[in-house]
């Protein structure tokens, strides 16, 4: 067992191809979470930080054509999620039509997680969502 007030931080990084679809991501997260003892203390939000994995990595793989990297680094006050893609130009929140089948992913993740931000890298862009804990 180690003392969590020793911990700074933990992170975790996994690159996620095209072809290895976001079943992989949210699982590979939910591994993590489970280790952080998260599905016991805070149960909303480890719904919330998949349904953003999900959404971050389709709009990497989809959107931008990229392959992602998901990166979660917990610091406990905070974990945040970020997923990079090697696409250029910031994706831009928009209104979708009641019968449209997606364009609500920045929608969501701006509902869900605690700040959320895009930041333009060389190589591409990170979106980051961070979730704090209702118990810390």
């Amino acid at each position: 067992m180690r003392d969590e007030a020793a911990v700074t931080a933990v992170g975790w990084a996994r690159s996620l191809p095209v072809s290895s679809g976001v079943k992989a991501a949210r699982d590979w997260t939910r591994s993590h979470l489970e280790s952080l003892d998260w599905f016991a203390k805070e149960p909303d939000q480890v719904d919330a930080v998949l349904l953003t994995v999900s959404e971050l990595v389709t709009n990497a793989h989809i959107h931008a054509h990229s392959d992602a990297q998901l990166i979660l680094t917990w610091d406990c006050a905070c974990l945040h999620v970020t997923v990079h893609d090697s696409a250029g130009g910031l994706p831009q929140p928009r209104e979708a039509s009641e019968d449209a089948l997606g364009g609500r992913g920045l929608m969501l993740v701006d509902a869900m997680a605690d700040q959320w931000q895009i930041r333009s890298c060389t190589r591409g862009k990170d979106v980051i969502a961070c979730f704090r804990p209702a118990t810390a």
